[in-house]
């Protein structure tokens, strides 16, 4: 609004010149005069422009980053026995003023370090959990994985590297990586491997997610309903996210402030193995920890692994026209591979019908 007014202020400067231009042409001090309105009136517009452009494109993006880039650690919080969320601030390059990530919905980071015990590089996927309605800093929650054995003797190189990390400390970055992209009122774009890109849209959506899994799943919810670029009034939504117990349930608390925030569009379910746990185990949904934690006094929700029962019940959409449901799958690949993929096509779903992250 203020580039508008002061464009209409410029213009309204400049119409005696025009009008009286008729009868002064030959004054040479009027012909100054013009010239230098015109010039001003030039630099005027091109700052409009350039103001213009810059609030349509929002802050400058840190991605795409082809190579990798180091990150600092700027803050570490623990959530849980085995869960931080860490809080990595931009490169020096981008200390020019507020930045914001740049990532897609839809696709990831990639993080990597060398083991200095093996000279040799690690390099793993997140997702994060805050997107460019965030300033100058990226959010991921990861869940720490300990040595196991003799199941998972070195435990997770990746997360145990970044739990060692001081504040100032830096890992390397770049992104953005994966082959699902969102782009907002239902559609996105899809390249299943070995296969050529898609474009697909719905109207409801069902997300299937088993322990940290659940990342890309609130990067989508949080797309879908509250981001000011993607977000709409008419997607539905339903998740059904399995555990080993409820002290591994990662993001609880965002994901239920989302459900009572918008009860009319998603919808939110939770299944563990078991309510508590005595000893460690491994199974379908990928989690090789203990839960240092006593059973809850109340819970409502499923005990046992994903199926087609519970699919049925709190993931379909009954009244969904036919070909507007889209199910989007991430989890460890016994849990797909095994649980969630027999249950959709024993419900007649088909390829079309889902992506894994």
């Amino acid at each position: 609004m203020m580039g508008l007014t002061l464009l209409l202020a410029v213009l309204f400067q400049c119409a005696p010149l025009v009008q009286a231009s008729s009868s002064k042409l030959d004054d040479p001090a009027f012909l100054g005069v013009v010239v230098a309105t015109g010039v001003c009136g030039l630099i005027g517009l091109l700052y409009l422009f350039k103001l213009f452009m810059g609030q349509a494109s929002g802050p400058p993006k840190v991605l795409p980053l082809a190579d990798f880039t180091p990150f600092p650690l700027i803050q570490k919080e623990v959530l849980s026995h085995d869960t931080c969320r860490f809080t990595l601030g931009f490169p020096s390059s981008s200390s020019t003023g507020p930045h914001v990530l740049g990532l897609p919905i839809g696709q990831h980071l990639s993080l990597k370090f060398t083991d200095p015990a093996t000279g040799k590089a690690v390099q793993r996927s997140y997702t994060p959990v805050t997107n460019d309605t965030t300033v100058d800093q990226v959010q991921l929650v990861i869940k720490v994985y300990r040595p196991l054995p003799p199941k998972f003797p070195q435990g997770g190189l990746m997360s145990q590297h970044l739990d060692s990390l001081k504040i100032g400390d830096t890992i390397l970055v770049k992104g953005p990586k994966g082959h699902l992209q969102y782009h907002g009122k239902g559609k996105f774009s899809t390249k299943p491997l070995g296969q050529p890109l898609e474009q697909r849209s719905c109207r409801c959506m069902g997300l299937l997610a088993g322990g940290t899994g659940i990342t890309p799943m609130l990067q989508l919810l949080q797309a879908v309903l509250v981001h000011p670029d993607y977000r709409d009034q008419q997607t539905q939504i339903k998740l059904i996210y399995a555990n080993q117990t409820p002290a591994d349930i990662l993001v609880r608390a965002e994901l239920e402030a989302l459900a009572n925030q918008f009860p009319q569009r998603f919808q939110l379910w939770y299944t563990v193995d078991r309510l508590s746990s005595s000893s460690s185990s491994t199974n379908t949904n990928g989690d090789n920890d203990v839960a240092a934690s006593s059973p809850p006094s109340e819970w409502n929700y499923d005990v046992g692994f994903i199926d087609k029962k519970m699919i049925q019940n709190h993931l379909v959409f009954p009244n969904a026209p036919k070909g507007q449901t889209q199910v989007f799958m991430c989890g460890p690949p016994p849990m797909i591979k095994f649980a969630c993929i027999p249950a959709l096509q024993e419900l007649g779903f088909t390829e079309k019908d889902w992506s894994v992250f």
